[in-house]
């Protein structure tokens, strides 16, 4: 049984992973780890399923080396499994959006000081409760889930990624091609929507979506970068935060001023108007586009999208 595990996406951040694994030995050994005592090998994607459920077999603590999408990967796997009680996550982000990372105050010590030093900090770091919620009774989610204009540029940016039209290798290039998407595909909204909750207290409630610009639903108070458009968001309170967002300008909004301390939380009570719910049901055109914590769900989940509660797991996250 291992202390530590790493599984490591070759390819998140330009290929900073293979940096990470090339200097885990040094890093272990400077905190009196032995070669025994911890694992690290590189994702695959065939097999990456059984990888992962391997490791959490084999280890008290899993260290996802990636993006938002590698971290989602594996709670995928922990939920249908034994060992979200035993087995403690962590996470060392190299993606776009880092959203997770930014929240368990991660995000922040790798840009101001760099990588290895969020390893080390990272492998000292104490665990809390975060919830995981399932979408159609099968896919983890972690971040958020949203329909509307987000997803039509996650859409555009993943295809124009995929088909080599930037360098997805830099950070920077691929934040600039998220705005120029944005630029893209602002006139657009849902086609048909239709949102159903139960809130809180286990009253139900409904509203119709249509035409609207997106709905956002989250389990931590980042979204999109790290923009916050939810009202006192809790990682580990069993509620989500959704988001209606009826047109451009309160989209524009919610994105620019979520974070400010005081008029961020007005703004998000009572002009963007956060609901909490247990459980939510959506109903969209077959044909919407959709993400799930940054990753496009275009065509993938169908008209009917079923959000429950999964489970409890220990997250590994640093101090304020």
């Amino acid at each position: 049984m291992y202390k530590f595990v790493f599984l490591i996406n070759p390819i998140s951040g330009g290929g900073q992973g293979k940096v990470i694994h090339q200097f885990l030995p040094e890093i272990m050994a400077s905190l009196n780890y032995t070669e025994d005592q911890w694992k690290a090998e590189f994702t695959t994607i065939d097999g990456l399923e059984k990888q992962i459920s391997d490791a959490l077999a084999n280890t008290e603590k899993l260290v996802a080396v990636g993006g938002d999408g590698t971290v989602s990967s594996v709670l995928s796997v922990m939920v249908s499994s034994e060992y979200a009680k035993s087995v403690k996550i962590g996470l060392i982000p190299l993606g776009t959006g880092n959203d997770l990372a930014r929240v368990l105050n991660l995000y922040k010590p790798y840009v101001d000081k760099g990588l290895l030093f969020l390893v080390r900090r990272l492998l000292q770091a104490k665990a809390r409760p975060f919830d995981i919620w399932k979408v159609n009774g099968k896919i983890a989610f972690a971040n958020y889930f949203s329909g509307g204009i987000d997803a039509r540029i996650a859409h555009d940016f993943n295809r124009a990624r995929a088909n080599g039209e930037f360098n997805s290798n830099s950070v920077l290039v691929n934040k600039l091609h998220y705005v120029k998407s944005f630029f893209a595909d602002r006139s657009y909204a849902l086609k048909k929507g239709k949102l159903s909750f139960v809130d809180a207290e286990g009253r139900r409630w409904q509203k119709i979506l249509d035409g609207h610009r997106t709905v956002i639903v989250g389990n931590i108070p980042s979204f999109a970068s790290g923009a916050n458009p939810f009202y006192k968001s809790d990682m580990a309170d069993g509620l989500l935060e959704i988001v209606c967002v009826p047109n451009m300008f309160r989209f524009l909004l919610a994105i620019a001023v979520g974070n400010l301390p005081v008029i961020g939380n007005l703004v998000k009570k009572y002009f963007i108007k956060t609901r909490k719910a247990k459980s939510v049901k959506l109903e969209f055109a077959e044909d919407e586009f959709l993400q799930l914590d940054g990753e496009d769900l275009s065509g993938k989940l169908g008209g009917h999208v079923d959000i429950d509660f999964a489970c409890k797991v220990q997250i590994m996250a640093l101090g304020e």
